[in-house]
């Protein structure tokens, strides 16, 4: 389409909703809290209420982020359905946290490109209610719509889902296994101690839970924020899920909230009498993925699929790095946005700009697939009141897996530039060096990485190691293969990176197994 063909993609209206009750009789359900949200966005134009049906009924896209909650049949279809509005395109998207940032992306695509007049992008969760509702017997909850396959099945944090594969024999490649193995290979890394990484993860989340105390739609608005103390002790209420990260450095995602995006464009907002005020300029956006496996990285102590989304979001939009006034980084544990930091040259602690808006997904709370919906919202309404000019969301999913970054402005382009046709990037990175892997290892080895996971009860589980074998530098997963290994991997003054040993594979299991040799020695 050609510069004077194309639209001018804006954002008119967001909306975000809580249901805060925990009372199985006021359980309300996903689609009905994205229903909320939608309208709430649509008051947000700030049209007289006489011109709202009159928006509703020219919605004619609607995007949804994958609900945890729930399956339904066609949960796009539904809300048009209630919303009387007639379709043309409709999408539900997969699982993960990145998928905001690319439904938004596309429906400015869309928008731009005069396929779509006004869109809604929307996603919400009542992860909360449904617990309350099993804990007191009350399935399904009274109301909810009919589900479209089993209810147990819809939860992606399941092993289960990955099927069997290296990871799933060890038991590991859920998000709470392979973040904290980013963390502890950053750290290395970087030559963090990791009691001064522990103490650096805590006065981060610390400084993110007063910002999300303090924001009306998170779901711990008004309560007291965990302190930098409370955040650092493993306790009953704080205990240890994957070392280095206890449960307040964990995404929470037992949660009752919804948010929703209006698009459309510059145009049609002027032609129905939406203020300018009300404006925000969607300017580009770009996302690609790692690697799926996540024993088939480059490195667990950088993210090619971030640095990448990030560099290609912000030229695309014909922005410069230090032209971003406020940033938010997907925070589910604190090396994403260390991530994100150290690539763009961002101090984490006491940042001059905000890299949060919302205070993360322990604080905030993680509503599921949709935390950066929330995001968005919140940089729209610090974007109109001026709070900055230029806006950065870095959406994160998967396991370090999936990215998509959006920019958002309050004054138009400055070039000549219309939306970008396409997105930038591959689907995947392909073009990065990966060490070979073995599935079944023997010999001397190396840790690369690792994390100790822990029991309810406080005592540790198993460990889980990624490791490269001495001969040849092949990568490897392992679990600790005895006693001594476990406990080694526990000791805060001691680094396991880097450490030899020897691995072996079990017969019986199929699993790898590796123990500490008697005198350490690096690589």
């Amino acid at each position: 389409m050609t510069q004077k063909t194309a639209a001018t993609p804006i954002i008119i209206g967001v909306g975000d909703v809580q249901n805060r009750s925990l009372a199985p009789d006021d359980a309300v359900e996903p689609m009905q809290l994205m229903l909320h949200a939608i309208h709430k966005a649509i008051e947000d134009t700030g049209l007289e209420s006489t011109l709202t049906s009159d928006l509703r009924a020219a919605i004619d896209s609607i995007d949804v982020v994958r609900t945890w909650t729930w399956p339904y049949e066609d949960l796009p279809g539904l809300l048009g359905i209630n919303l009387g509005a007639s379709l043309t395109c409709k999408s539900y998207s997969d699982y993960g946290g990145n998928e905001v940032g690319r439904l938004i992306d596309e429906a400015a695509r869309r928008v731009s490109q005069r396929k779509s007049k006004f869109a809604v992008v929307t996603g919400g969760e009542a992860l909360a209610s449904l617990s309350t509702c099993a804990n007191a017997k009350r399935m399904p909850p009274t109301g909810w719509t009919k589900p479209s396959a089993d209810i147990a099945s819809s939860s992606p944090l399941s092993l289960a889902k990955f099927g069997e594969n290296a990871g799933t024999l060890h038991s590991a490649g859920l998000p709470v296994h392979v973040y904290p193995m980013y963390e502890n290979a950053f750290r290395a890394h970087h030559r963090q101690s990791i009691k001064d990484n522990k103490r650096e993860s805590a006065k981060l989340y610390a400084d993110f839970a007063k910002i999300a105390a303090d924001n009306k739609n998170s779901w711990n608005y008004g309560k007291p924020p965990a302190t930098e103390s409370d955040i650092a002790t493993v306790s009953k209420s704080n205990r240890m899920i994957c070392s280095p990260y206890p449960l307040l450095m964990n995404a929470f995602n037992a949660v009752n909230l919804s948010g929703a995006c209006l698009l459309t464009s510059t145009e049609f907002a002027e032609e129905i009498g939406v203020p300018m005020e009300k404006w925000i300029y969607l300017l580009g956006g770009a996302g690609t993925k790692d690697s799926v496996d996540f024993w088939q990285r480059p490195n667990f102590f950088t993210s090619p699929s971030i640095s990448r989304s990030l560099d290609a979001a912000l030229e695309v939009s014909g922005l410069a790095k230090d032209m971003i006034d406020l940033y938010d980084f997907y925070s589910c544990f604190p090396i994403v946005p260390k991530l994100a930091c150290r690539h763009l040259g961002l101090p984490l602690i006491d940042c001059p700009k905000p890299i949060t808006l919302l205070g993360g997904l322990t604080s905030f709370g993680g509503a599921g697939s949709n935390y950066s919906m929330h995001a968005v919202t919140e940089m729209v309404r610090q974007l109109r009141s001026g709070k900055g000019q230029n806006g950065l969301v870095l959406a994160n999913g998967g396991v370090v897996s999936y990215q998509h970054v959006i920019c958002l402005s309050s004054q138009s382009r400055q070039d000549s530039r219309t939306y970008p046709v396409e997105n930038p990037l591959p689907d995947t990175i392909t073009d990065m060096p990966v060490p070979s892997f073995t599935s079944k290892a023997c010999g001397a080895g190396v840790v690369e990485t690792y994390t100790v996971e822990y029991n309810r009860d406080g005592s540790p589980k198993v460990a889980h190691i990624v490791g490269r074998l001495r001969v040849d530098g092949s990568r490897f997963i392992s679990n600790h293969g005895d006693f001594m290994t476990l406990q080694q991997l526990l000791d805060e003054s001691f680094e396991p990176i880097g450490m030899s040993g020897h691995v072996r594979n079990d017969s019986g299991t199929g699993r790898n197994l590796f123990t500490f040799s008697p005198k350490e020695s690096r690589l």
